[in-house]
């Protein structure tokens, strides 16, 4: 949405929150950041230290891009300045930055692994749990509005009636 950390706060204080809490919705659970785990634990600090928009935020949502170049100490670190927030890995897929052009890769054990080694690491970094940008695709990595085809645990070939379960989403069943 391209907002900074102060336009968030601002709008969870200001609009979101009291909109959700008059409405009826205040049992829902809100997350802030919902970007790269590089932007913690500042920008969670952000929000939450404002009283008045921290009352209506229950976690903080984190993907998994640049996992591979932000340590994964900054989901601890982000945990022990706000203990009273959960953390969920919100979105990841593999394919999206494939040098070899290869959005979808049948059968890539590979894949799989990277999802596994990222699943490890957050949740031994208060990460409450993890979520695949998308459980199902057709054999382009799509379809998808921007046109940003990627992998998915399970390749669906309309043409034949067919789909494929790919070693990510082993990978993912083991975390159940």
């Amino acid at each position: 949405m391209g907002m900074t950390a102060e336009q968030e706060r601002d709008f969870v204080k200001l609009n979101l929150g009291p909109t959700l809490h008059s409405r009826g919705h205040g049992n829902l659970k809100l997350m802030i950041v919902d970007g790269q785990r590089f932007l913690l634990p500042e920008w969670a600090t952000t929000v939450l230290s404002d009283h008045d928009a921290a009352k209506f935020v229950s976690g903080i949502a984190v993907h998994w891009y640049t996992d591979f170049v932000t340590p994964a100490d900054k989901l601890s670190k982000t945990h022990h300045i706000h203990p009273d927030y959960f953390i969920l890995g919100t979105e990841a897929c593999v394919g999206q930055l494939s040098l070899a052009g290869e959005k979808v890769k049948l059968g890539s054990w590979l894949r799989g692994q990277r999802y596994s080694n990222d699943i490890f690491k957050d949740l031994n970094n208060w990460v409450t749990g993890w979520v695949d940008w998308n459980l199902a695709l057709d054999q382009g990595g799509g379809p998808n509005w921007a046109k940003n085809f990627v992998d998915s645990p399970i390749i669906v070939n309309a043409t034949k009636d067919e789909f494929y379960k790919q070693p990510m989403f082993y990978h993912i069943g083991h975390f159940r």
